[in-house]
């Protein structure tokens, strides 16, 4: 699979990381019809038409309107259409009616995406500020959170489809393939101690990465690998899912309301289970990381394998202790997004930014659970060991996986 390079901020680089950026999302959307760009199949999900707008509009909105003299909106309309949640800039279009729109077409998007390039072109060929770099790179940044997000939501979307099962692309078998070498499952041991987390130094990083602060872990021990199929078929043989103690009351009550049994996108056809992945229905394969688990499953089997779930904190010093291939720790970055018992909420210090773009994170820091490592989806320009991602403990159309950790004995 492709997926964009690292890049950095550099005035002299911001035009050829913002096209690289840019054409990764028109490439993802390649394979799609224009009726499938269109569909909403749940009110988490939006249709890939919008992600791409609304990617669009980040630029227009915050860029081009502003700081381009003499520019003018592709349609005034779209400022309403495809803002998401920035109560300052405006009113907006309810995220759950995405799909009910069935203007502007794919092929308006498409011309409004051009309209907007050409006229960045014409804004990074001017002298810029520290400002408007900064921007333009929490632009790019934004629209690679959303590159993840398309393939998130279009996988939800062709699931649906349950008499053709429909792949979106044959590169993507199992979500990506593992290198890890199951067989030799370890622990690792972290002395823990007084430690510095979050972001510091070069480099972009989203304010909720900061700031770098102290805190301390006692000592505790990591898994080298992600759990597996395998392992996710034995909890469920063992009465993992009907077994109330193992779960908290709230992940108790979903599974006896929605009657969850396995994973999300798994089915069982004559006797065998199958996972629904970007490449269409494929047969479970025992060594892959499982994927696509709520914080409640995750904890639960945490608890049935004696052992429980990390915390961001620990997570971070172990993928940031020892870099490179010299970490005993496997599949850190890039496999599956891994579930933290931490909640999502601000670091000591933490201000949100000034104006609309200080809605980015700080106001969800509320109910929600901290992920962290990326997963197959995410570009890797996108993946360092200070992002937290987050979503809220019952959903699981994310790449999301398990990592296992314990007290030290």
């Amino acid at each position: 699979m492709n997926v964009t390079p690292p890049f950095t901020s550099h005035a002299t680089e911001l035009l050829t990381n913002y096209h690289a950026v840019r054409s990764y999302t028109d490439t993802l959307a390649a394979p799609l019809s224009s009726e499938d760009q269109c569909i909403q199949s749940m009110a988490d999900v939006s249709p890939t038409k919008w992600h791409r707008g609304h990617t669009t509009w980040f630029f227009e909105a915050f860029l081009l309107n502003p700081y381009l003299v003499g520019y003018r909106r592709f349609h005034v309309a779209f400022d309403y259409l495809f803002n998401s949640y920035y109560e300052e800039v405006g009113q907006r279009h309810p995220r759950s009616e995405r799909g009910n729109l069935s203007r502007p077409s794919c092929e308006e998007v498409a011309a409004y995406r051009a309209y907007a390039d050409e006229a960045m072109d014409r804004l990074l060929a001017q002298p810029l500020d520290g400002d408007i770099i900064d921007l333009v790179t929490l632009g790019l940044h934004h629209e690679q959170q959303h590159q993840e997000l398309l393939l998130m939501d279009i996988k939800h979307v062709l699931s649906t489809n349950q008499a053709l099962w429909p792949a979106y692309s044959g590169q993507w078998i199992a979500d990506g393939i593992s290198s890890a070498n199951h067989d030799q499952v370890m622990w690792v041991d972290y002395e823990g101690g007084e430690v510095w987390l979050g972001h510091s130094g070069d480099g972009f990083a989203y304010d909720n990465e900061g700031p770098c602060h102290r805190t301390f872990l006692m000592p505790y021990q990591l898994a080298t690998q992600l759990i597996t199929n395998g392992e996710w078929l034995q909890f469920m043989a063992d009465g993992g899912y009907r077994t109330p103690t193992l779960w908290l009351s709230d992940g108790w009550h979903l599974v006896q309301e929605m009657g969850w049994r396995c994973p999300f996108y798994w089915y069982r056809q004559d006797d065998q289970w199958f996972e629904f992945t970007l490449a269409g229905l494929q047969p479970v394969i025992l060594h892959e990381p499982v994927c696509h688990l709520s914080y409640y499953e995750a904890d639960a089997f945490a608890r049935w394998a004696d052992a429980r779930l990390p915390t961001e904190a620990e997570w971070e010093y172990a993928a940031g202790n020892v870099a490179g291939s010299e970490n005993p720790l496997q599949e850190l970055f890039g496999r599956r997004w891994q579930w933290t018992s931490s909640p999502y909420c601000a670091y000591p210090g933490f201000r949100s930014a000034p104006g609309a773009v200080g809605e980015y994170n700080g106001k969800f820091m509320s109910n929600q659970f901290v992920l962290r490592g990326g997963s197959c989806a995410t570009s890797q320009g996108h993946i360092r060991a200070t992002y937290r991602n987050f979503f809220h403990p019952h959903t699981r159309w994310h790449f999301s996986g398990v990592r296992l950790a314990r007290d030290a004995s």
